[in-house]
C-alpha cells in the first residue's frame, strides 16, 4: 500500500483508510507499507492489526527516528535508502493500492505504473478515492500525456480507480495474476 505520512486535511481520507485497514485485517490479508505510524500510514497499519491482520512494515533509518516506526508490528524491515524501501516495497507485494498522499505515494505510484507498462510485473494498481476529487487531476495529467503523444491510450488501463473499500479490494482479488492466490497483500 502506499499512502500518506499525513492524513490530509478532508476527515474523509482518514476515515476511509481506518475502514479499509478494517476490512483488509478481516479478510486475513497481509499489508506491506512504509512502517511508519503517522498519517494514513498509521491509520490503517493500525487497523489492519486490530482486525487480525498481519502487517510488514519496510522503512529507512533517516525515518525511523522523523516518523518513529509503528509498534506492534509482525515485521519491519529498517533499510539504508528510499530506493531500497520502495524497491522492497514493490516486490513485497502481491498487488498495489493507493490512497491519498504526497509526493513519496506519487513516486512510488508512477514507478509501479511504469514498471506494469514495461511488463516488469503484472500486478494490479488500484486508487482509492471516495470523495473522486483526490485522484481527478492525476488523471487529467495522464490524459494530457497521452493526447500530446508521450504515451499510448492504454496507459489509462494501467491502473484503476475505486470510489470505496469493498470495489478496491474485489478489484485487487479480482485482477491476481494466475499464478498468484486470490487473497494477496496490498
Amino acid at each position: 500500500m502506499f499512502c500518506g505520512s499525513r492524513p490530509g486535511r478532508d476527515p474523509v481520507h482518514a476515515e476511509l483508510t481506518a475502514e479499509l485497514g478494517q476490512a483488509i485485517g478481516r479478510r486475513g490479508w497481509g499489508l506491506v507499507y512504509g512502517g511508519g505510524h503517522v498519517g494514513l500510514m498509521g491509520i490503517v497499519a493500525q487497523a489492519v492489526l486490530e482486525h487480525g491482520g498481519e502487517v510488514h512494515g519496510i522503512i529507512t533509518r533517516h525515518l525511523v527516528g522523523r516518523e518513529v516506526a509503528m509498534p506492534g508490528l509482525q515485521r519491519l524491515d529498517v533499510v539504508d535508502t528510499m530506493f531500497e524501501r520502495k524497491r522492497l516495497l514493490i516486490d513485497g507485494a502481491d498487488g498495489y493500492l493507493v490512497l491519498p498522499g504526497g509526493f513519496g505515494t506519487i513516486d512510488e505510484l508512477l514507478d509501479v505504473m511504469t514498471l506494469k507498462q514495461l511488463d516488469e510485473h503484472r500486478k494490479p494498481i488500484v486508487l482509492l478515492d471516495r470523495t473522486g476529487r483526490f485522484w481527478t487531476p492525476w488523471l487529467e495529467l495522464a490524459r494530457h500525456v497521452i493526447e500530446e503523444g508521450f504515451a499510448e491510450p492504454a496507459a489509462l488501463a494501467l491502473a484503476t480507480v475505486a470510489g470505496g473499500v469493498e470495489e478496491a479490494l474485489e478489484l485487487l482479488a479480482a485482477s491476481q495474476p494466475p499464478d498468484l492466490p486470490p487473497t494477496g497483500t496490498p
